[in-house]
């Protein structure tokens, strides 16, 4: 919308609202329509012009304002302001528009505000606003800014800072516009202007507007009368706000304009001063603070002598000491006479240091601000030093509350005693806080309770950004009329942050300026890209180059600061700080480090390192790690607690070793990393830094970190509040002012890093030990980038520090050491070794008497293992072999060989550290010759220098110092060793490229042989000028450093021999004279004595020098001389084979026997004679002579030595080797002996000798050497049968008798004959496997000769051996026998299944012995007691797992053989049937059948093949019933009955605690019992020849198995009482027996009870008519036990029943009596079975009875009553009922009984139903045919009366 239009909007508004009240304003607008419609564009650039009607059209709006109508003034202002936004007010009327809005000032608060929004555009917009129109706008704001309203008021304070600003913008641009072109227009422009100096300046109006308005500024802030504001006052708060304002975003147009500075000189730093010096503020102080920081940022250079005086005024509220001069004379400020900053009102309050100290933070993150002070305040001659002072001031702070700032106990290690060093300071100023300080606090910790402790890790002591800053800084709270809570230790972090930025700022700029000028310096060709520089060279950089003079500050900043900050920084790192401010003072160590480096500053640069390194490995965990042990004491709960929350206290070593904390690491990571970055100029400061990495690898890799210590894992430090690794997210404690850039700054490192809380800075990560150690490696391998000077400085350290090192351990009772730095840091020089150099020429440590050493130990000898010096100048020799090869000496060569040769040669060094520099010079002196070219001269110089130091340590001289312990002829011997080692090693590599030195070498050998000759004067540690030198002089002999012992001896000769040994690998290219002297060296070593394992090898290379002699054997003219050197070479290995060591009397044998067979098949019969009867034969014989010598003296120790076992393994090997001769030559060239009967007889006797009389350990050895010999002879049997045969049978006869011997061991020796007074050793059980291997490979070679089994007689020899061997009780290498057959056991069955069981009675005799194995399980097994000796556990011999495999063979060839009647007529059968019965009777108290497996119990397994057997069996006893005799006969039945009665009785109450479908299976496997006995014995149960026994015992067992409960049977009359020829009447009044209500135990298995229930009344009754005479005669003999069975029960019930009345009987004893009825009533009888059973021969009465005739009886003289009786009870026996006659009266007590009697539904089955066709059903339900059975109700009473009717039926009278 243009302005003209709004302007019509407007008027009409005004012109509508003022209808009524104001008329005059609406004539006034209609005037201005009208003229604005007449003519819009006049209209309009009147108002653009200032033209004729243009106050007329705004008329409106000016009445509009003068009104008293509030909604009229917002209009008119509203629509004011609009059109000065709009720019359509005319300048002529801007001084109008700002007295009406001063008069309407006074209206509503819309109505200021409106005023305050217009003043803005109008100021903003028209820019010829000035002088006193700018200042009655501005006063319009500041009197609207006095409002009491805080809307008006704050609005007003906006305005007045926008407007401030638009005044400074208006003379930025005013400057900018005036260009040359201007600068006349300008000058007419220009107004005086009196400046506060007096001078006066012209001024440009805008220029002039901006100072004016400053000035008043700074008068009102001053409290002082404005010169241009029209103002009484302003608050001084809001000035200074002001002035902040326009300073922070003009202070380059101040820098421009002198006026203006004139004013901050003048005015703004007196008023600050002031300010600063008076009884203190928060809100003034807080604002003139932050002006004075704008001050000293941007202008420091144009107020050189203000920024002065704020500097020290800062320093002295920071410090909170009035002792800093602000001596400013000869400045000529005007502040210098200004009294007022002298004033001092007391102690500051806390929180003017906070502000201070903010603003000094960010002073000191400006690095260029701080060498800008340094070059003006401190570089001056007679400079206030203000930057020294400030950096003093900030360590005094910091340093002044220490136990505020509490104690980071990770500083000082983990698991170290508080008092092992009480003067360790933290303050680097003595005294002021020392480490009892620190070791109180923690011991605080450690004497305080859980809840306390985790109290104390919550509390304030320490610094973190999260605990000690504020969320916003003090500098930001403008808002604040009083000072905020400010945390204690928030001043001391902010000083802790000034640190770090100073030390960043100096690294930040001279790290890259250092950087490229190293990169701008030339490189040479090939040189490394990573080498470490030197420092630079002040004098070779340019003087007049800017960075040159910078960097020039700073190096005079930390060569004049470096202790200050040294302290400072050393003091902060050991309180409790978090992780993030720890990270940030390493930071700093670092970099004041390096930068002290990089700019060639050694003594700050030491100082540094040496700090760092106390913090890395403080002395104390060293100190500790020597005295620590590690007890393993129970911790309480509480320390575990305070383990897990990683609060380390002192005190505390009984439970965490000593160790690095994390923070250890880290300050040791930093020194690493500096000291590689500076390696290329440490020079001689090397030694303090390897000092401290020597120290550093002792922790680490002596006892580790310490496990109480935080993993580099791990999270926070001990600063309670960082712990955790991840913090609460902070503000950051930057100040935060505009975006232009001048504000308070902070450094990066310390802002938090709660953005990534799970990162670590990587000065925290990789602190692992592993990465530790490999760093230290790093610097070490960095040593190659190294000048050749640079290393050797490092070299010389290295050596120097070893020296030192060992000087630490060495002590000797004359004085004689090295040079020791004692505890108190003194040197004493003592008297040195007579020319031993220790170190090469290096500035003595004497020049510094009182050097404390970084480490501060003693390394006890137990504790060191080995010297870090030497250890590390391996290593560096590894990566600069170059240098010693091709150097000149006196770079490395000199050095290091001359350090390490001293050492070796110091009989006064601790042996381990000798031997390490032994290790090192041998690594060099076998890596030079590797890398030597064929240089000419030169190979020939290396090769002789490394072959001389060599020898001097090979060598001995055997004079020493005197006094040395003997103790160190051990540690000579094994430097001599390493020696020859070395040699050795030089020879295997570098042998063939040898020029010179063989004489050296083969001297070196002989030393070790030859004893050096009484005369000979020589000392091991002889006087080594240089490896190059002569030889040593002589020294007096060293007591105890003689000739070494033999035992010495034996392990020089050993790595000499290998030497040797490798001369002789080219013994065919030696010459003649070289050979000679080779074999004789040869022959020194194997005549030396006490050395067996150099004459073993010895041996072994004789042997392999007479292979060589073999092949130049050929040559004819050489063969007598090679010849006898073979023969000799044999006589030599012969006579070893006795000798009384075994490893050379055992290699002498394999030596011998190899040879035999290597050269056997060339020898001639007559050679083979004499090897057996001269070489084998007596060798043998000697090995038995010896042993049973020494067994006879060992024995009465009841023992065996060693000594006799090693003679046991010669004799072992003999046999072995023998074994192998026979095997290999028997066939082709023994058999063929003249001589072969007697040596084979004499061969086998010396076996079966062995096998008797030697221990166990040789039979074994000794019957595979027979078995080899009768496995080979299989070969010959076609050429030499006779021979083979002789051999059998010898064979046969040792066999015989080692079988005897194994019989008398089992059977034990209870003949008094001779051949039993001697018991052989007990045969172990590898033994008795090789003895029946033996017998199956002579069995085999019996069938190759003659093709049959061997006789009956022979066989039967044999099975008893077998059974011997099978059951012998003593061996004592048993196995176990449960799952698996153990190996005895499997070739004792092999060997039996081997036999051919074809011939007669062999069948027979396997399967009795066979028997007898199935029963070894039941009635052989045995425990074996533990042995003490070897602490073996009790074994069980079960013999289960023979039992397994032997019951189903024993079936198997039954079945196979059982058609031969001498199974039946030689009672094989009945053995078998009996071996059966022992698992059947026990049942579930057999053994268990495996261990592991689910193999089926042996008692089924005998059932299951017992009843196969008896199927197929019985059918064959009765077709040989007329063969087999009848007591053969009558055994077979009994124990067929046995085994059934066993089966059927067996205890099963074991099953009852089986589950129910267990219990089932189980009952349903024993109804095969009953099965078996329907099908397969009761049908074979015929002929007269079997006994009535067997039928009554088959009875018998049916009725005792039909029991139901135990009660049952027990009131019965005995079987005695029930004989078979006698039938008891029993009346209910006479034998009832008394009644009881006890209702018996429940038997297991009801329904097997009932299966021989009912078999027992299938076979009494008349169901077939198959076999009629034997199953009546079986019925006839099993009656009388169905009777009484049934007896038992009726009598039971009518007894029971009397006395019980109602109660019932139980559910078992009710069916019992339903089931006795009903079979009862369902029973029929073969006619006059029951006449039969009752007479006295049941058997011949039972097919046919006498005639039933009265008369027949002529002697009786009874009445005829008496007859008739008779006559009735006979026809009634007769009867197929009769046996319901003798229950009638039972039936009529139970038919009579009054009350309720037993009933039920049962399943009726037919009568005739056979238990097999049930046991069918009930193994297969679902078989075809299955019969469905009718349910019938059946009733005791009703049951008693039919049967009472079957009887009356039979009587005739129903």
């Amino acid at each position: 919308m243009s302005s003209l239009a709004f302007l019509v909007t407007e008027l009409q508004s005004l012109s509508s609202e003022t209808r009524r009240k104001h008329p005059e304003i609406r004539e006034a607008a209609e005037k201005s329509l009208t003229i604005l419609r007449a003519s819009p564009e006049q209209a309009n650039i009147n108002l653009t012009t200032d033209g004729p009607q243009s106050f007329d059209l705004l008329k409106p709006v000016f009445m509009g304002c003068a009104t008293k109508s509030p909604k009229v003034v917002a209009i008119s202002l509203g629509s004011l302001q609009r059109l000065i936004s709009l720019k359509a007010v005319p300048k002529s009327t801007v001084p109008e528009i700002i007295r009406i809005m001063g008069d309407a000032m006074n209206q509503g608060v819309d109505i200021q505000l409106k005023i305050l929004q217009t003043l803005l555009g109008l100021i903003t917009n028209y820019l010829e606003v000035h002088d006193t129109l700018l200042g009655n706008a501005l006063l319009l704001c500041f009197k609207l800014q006095e409002s009491r309203i805080a809307v008006v008021s704050s609005t007003a304070a906006a305005t007045l800072r926008q407007l401030v600003m638009v005044v400074m913008d208006k003379m930025v641009d005013e400057d900018h516009k005036n260009t040359d072109a201007e600068i006349g227009e300008a000058v007419n422009r220009l107004a005086e202007m009196t400046l506060p100096d007096g001078t006066t300046t012209p001024l440009s109006p805008s220029a002039k507007d901006a100072y004016s308005v400053f000035e008043d500024l700074c008068l009102l802030a001053n409290s002082e009368k404005p010169n241009f504001l029209k103002l009484e006052s302003l608050h001084k708060t809001f000035a200074l706000e002001l002035i902040e304002s326009v300073l922070t975003n003009y202070h380059a147009l101040f820098r421009k304009h002198p006026s203006l500075i004139l004013l901050l000189q003048h005015h703004l730093c007196p008023l600050l001063l002031k300010a600063l010096s008076d009884r203190p503020t928060f809100p003034l102080i807080l604002r003139c603070t932050r002006v004075v920081f704008l001050l000293l940022k941007q202008f420091s250079l144009e107020l050189q002598t203000e920024a002065e005086v704020f500097l020290m005024l800062l320093i002295r509220i920071i410090t909170d000491d009035n002792s800093v001069s602000l001596d400013t004379s000869g400045s000529g400020s005007s502040i210098a006479s200004n009294e007022s900053y002298g004033h001092n009102h007391g102690s500051r309050p806390q929180w003017m240091r906070v502000l201070a100290m903010e603003i000094m933070r960010g002073l000191c993150s400006d690095a260029e601000l701080m060498r800008s002070v340094w070059d003006r305040y401190d570089a001056q001659e007679h400079g206030s030093n203000a930057l020294s002072t400030l950096i003093t001031a900030l360590k005094r702070l910091i340093t002044e509350k220490p136990a505020l700032l509490g104690v980071g106990s990770q500083m000082f290690g983990v698991g170290v005693s508080s008092n092992n060093d009480s003067h360790y300071a933290l303050s680097p100023s003595g005294s002021a806080y020392s480490l009892d300080g620190v070791a109180g606090m923690v011991a605080t910790a450690a004497s305080a309770t859980v809840s306390n402790v985790v109290g104390m890790m919550g509390s304030n002591a320490g610094l973190s950004l999260q605990g000690s800053t504020m969320k916003l800084q003090c500098i930001d709270q403008l808002d604040k009329a009083d000072s905020p809570p400010i945390p204690e230790s928030y001043v001391y972090l902010l000083a802790v942050q000034c640190l770090v930025s100073l030390c960043e700022g100096f690294a930040t700029f001279a790290a890259p300026l250092y950087n490229s000028i190293i990169i701008q310096k030339p490189r040479t060709a090939g040189e490394a890209p990573i080498r470490a520089p030197p420092a630079l060279d002040f004098t070779s950089l340019s003087s007049d180059d800017p960075l040159t003079k910078q960097l020039q500050i700073v190096r005079d900043i930390i060569e004049s600061n470096w202790p200050a900050l040294l302290a400072a920084l050393s003091f902060v790192i050991a309180t409790n700080l978090s992780d993030e401010i720890f990270v940030d003072i390493l930071a700093s160590y670092q970099a004041m480090t390096n930068v002290s480096g990089m700019l060639g500053l050694t003594t700050p640069r030491d100082a540094f390192f040496t700090s760092l390194a106390k913090f890395s490995v403080p002395t104390r965990v060293v100190s500790s790690l020597d005295s620590y042990t590690d007890t393993q004491t129970p911790r309480s709960a509480a320390t575990s607690f305070s383990e897990n929350l990683g609060l380390s206290l002192s005190g505390s070593t009984g439970f965490t070793s000593p160790g690095l904390s994390e923070r250890n690491l880290a300050c040791l990571k930093v020194l690493i990393s500096s000291s590689m970055f500076l390696a290329g100029s440490l020079g001689e400061s090397w030694f303090g830094i390897l000092e401290v990495l020597q120290n550093a690898d002792y922790v680490l890799t002596s006892k580790g970190i310490a496990y109480g210590a935080q993993t580099p894992g791990s999270k926070g430090g001990a600063f309670s509040p960082g712990r955790g690794g991840h913090t609460t997210p902070s503000r950051s404690v930057s100040m935060a002012l505009s975006s232009s850039g001048s504000g308070l700054g902070l450094s990066s490192a310390a802002v938090s890093s709660s953005q990534q809380p799970s990162t670590r800075h990587p000065l925290l990560s990789d602190l692992d030990p592993e990465m530790m150690l490999s760093a230290i490696q790093r610097l070490f391998d960095a040593s190659k980038n190294l000048e050749d000077g640079a290393f050797k400085f490092f070299t010389d350290a290295l050596c120097k520090l070893s020296a030192e090192m060992i000087g630490m351990q060495t002590g000797t009772a004359d004085g004689t050491s090295l040079e020791v730095i004692a505890e108190t840091g003194s040197v004493e020089e003592l008297s040195s070794l007579d020319g031993v150099v220790l170190s090469p020429p290096a500035p003595s440590i004497a020049d510094t008497p009182h050097r404390r050493r970084v480490s501060g130990i003693h390394l006890p000898r137990t504790l060191r293992s080995g010297d870090f010096g030497i250890n590390k100048l391996g290593g560096v020799i590894s990566q600069n072999i170059h240098r010693l090869v091709y150097r000149p000496p006196e770079v490395a060569w000199t050095t290091i060989t001359t350090h390490l040769l001293s050492v070796i040669r110091l009989p006064t060094a601790p042996p381990p550290i000798r031997l390490q520099a032994a290790r090192v010079l041998d690594d060099i002196l076998i890596t030079v010759p590797r890398n030597l070219g064929t240089a000419g001269e030169l190979q020939a110089q290396v090769q002789q220098r490394v072959l001389e130091v060599l020898s001097y340590q090979v060598i001995p001289d055997y004079t020493s110092l005197p006094g040395a312990a003997t103790s160190n002829v051990g540690t000579t011997v094994e430097l001599r060793r390493m020696g020859l080692e070395t040699l050795h090693e030089i020879l295997q590599v570098s042998g063939h490229t040898l020029i010179v030195g063989w004489e050296t070498i083969f001297s070196m050998l002989e030393s070790v042989c030859r004893p050096p000759p009484p005369t000979k004067s020589g000392s091991v540690d002889s006087t080594i000028a240089s490896p190059t030198a002569s030889p040593p002089r002589a020294k007096p002999t060293l007591l105890g450093l003689g000739v070494p012992s033999e035992k010495n001896y034996t392990t020089l000769i050993k790595i000499a021999f290998q030497s040797l040994n490798l001369v002789c690998d080219s013994v065919s290219e030696l010459s003649p004279e070289h050979l000679r002297l080779c074999i004789s060296t040869l022959g020194q070593f194997g005549r030396q004595a006490n050395t067996n394992i150099a004459l073993t090898a010895a041996a072994s290379l004789l042997w392999s020098v007479s292979d060589a002699i073999q092949a130049k054997r050929k040559d004819a003219e050489k063969e007598p001389e090679y010849s006898a050197l073979w023969m000799f070479l044999l006589l030599e290995v012969l006579g070893l084979c006795s000798d009384d060591r075994p490893e050379v009397r055992d290699g002498a044998i394999q030596t011998l026997f190899r040879t035999m067979q290597l050269y056997g098949a060339s020898l001639s019969l007559q050679t083979w004679d004499e090897c057996i009867w001269k070489v084998t034969f007596p060798l043998v014989d000697s090995l038995s002579t010896e042993i049973h010598r020494r067994s006879a003296l060992v024995e009465p120790f009841d023992g065996e030595g060693a000594g006799e076992q090693a003679w046991d393994e010669s004799k072992i090997l003999a046999f072995n080797s023998i074994g192998s001769i026979f095997h290999d030559f028997l066939s082709s060239k023994l058999v063929h002996l003249e001589s072969f009967h007697s040596a084979w007889d004499t061969f086998v006797t010396r076996i079966q000798d062995s096998v008797l009389l030697d221990n166990r350990s040789i039979s074994t050895p000794a019957l595979r050497c027979l078995e080899k010999a009768v496995k080979a002879s299989s070969a010959s049997v076609f050429d030499v049968r006779q021979k083979v045969v002789e051999m059998k049978e010898r064979i046969w006869i040792a066999i015989d008798a080692v079988g005897s011997a194994i019989l008398r061991r089992r059977n034990g020796a209870q003949s008094p004959s001779p051949d039993s007074a001697i018991l052989p050793k007990p045969f172990t059980q590898e033994c008795l496997v090789a003895f029946v291997d033996v017998i199956q490979s002579t069995r085999d070679l019996s069938r190759a000769l003659e093709g049959a089994e061997w006789p009956l007689e022979r066989l039967t020899r044999l099975m008893v051996i077998l059974k011997g061997v099978l059951t012998y009780p003593n061996s004592p290498d048993y196995r176990p026998d449960i799952d698996a057959l153990p190996p005895v056991q499997t070739v004792v069955m092999t060997t039996i299944g081997s036999i051919d069981l074809s011939g007669s009675g062999i069948p027979s005799l396997v399967l009795r012995d066979l028997s007898e194995f199935a029963t070894l399980p039941f009635l052989a097994a045995f425990d074996i007691p533990p042995d003490p000796k070897s602490s073996t556990p009790s074994k069980r011999i079960t013999y289960i797992a023979l039992a397994k495999r032997t019951m189903p063979k024993l079936v198997e060839l039954c079945l196979q053989f059982k058609d031969r009647l001498e199974l039946y007529s030689e009672g094989t059968i009945e053995a078998v049937l009996s071996a059966y019965s022992i698992p059947v009777k026990l049942k579930y108290d057999c053994p268990s059948p495996s261990k592991h497996g689910k193999d089926p119990p042996l008692w089924k397994t005998a059932t299951t093949c017992f009843l196969r057997i008896v199927k197929e069996c019985a059918p064959q006893v009765i077709a040989f019933d007329e063969e087999i005799s009848d007591e053969r006969l009558e055994g077979i039945w009994r124990q067929i009955i046995d085994v059934f009665r066993g089966g059927i009785l067996a205890d099963c109450s074991t099953a009852e605690s089986f589950p129910l479908d267990i219990q089932e299976e189980e009952e349903n496997f024993d109804l095969s019992l009953v099965a078996s006995l329907e099908i397969d014995i009761v049908p074979h149960l015929r002929g007269s020849r079997i006994p009535d026994s067997v039928f009554t015992q088959l009875a018998k067992v049916l009725a005792l198995g039909s029991g139901l409960y135990d009660s049952s049977l027990s009131s019965s009359p005995s079987e005695s009482e029930f004989g078979r020829n006698e039938y008891v009447h029993v009346g209910a009044d006479q034998h009832y027996p008394h009644g009881s209500t006890d209702p018996g135990h429940s038997l297991p298995r009801e329904r097997f009870s009932y299966w021989c229930f009912d078999l027992l009344f299938l076979i009494c009754s008349n169901t077939t008519r198959e076999q009629e005479h034997a199953r009546k005669r079986l019925a006839a003999l099993s009656l009388p036990a169905l009777l009484k069975r049934c007896r038992t029960t009726m009598v039971q019930y009518v007894a029971d029943e009397a006395l019980r009345g109602n109660l019932p009987l139980p559910r078992a004893r009710e069916d019992e009596l339903l089931y006795v009825l009903r079979k009862l009533r369902e029973l029929r009888l073969w006619p006059g079975s029951l006449w039969a059973a009752l007479s006295d021969d049941p058997t011949k009465y039972s097919a046919e009875q006498p005639p039933l005739d009265p008369s027949a009886d002529s002697k009786n003289t009874m009445p005829s009553s008496l007859t008739s009786k008779t006559l009735i009870l006979d026809a009634v026996n007769r009867s197929s009922v009769g046996h319901l006659f003798k229950f009638y009266t039972l039936l009529c007590e139970i038919a009579s009984v009054p009350r309720r009697t037993p009933e039920a539904w049962v399943h009726i089955r037919p009568a005739s139903a056979s238990i097999a066709s049930r046991y069918s059903e009930e193994q297969d339900p679902k078989v075809e045919g299955r019969i469905d059975h009718q349910l019938e109700h059946l009733d005791a009473r009703t049951l008693a009366k039919e049967c009472l009717k079957i009887i009356g039926s039979e009587m005739g009278v129903s």
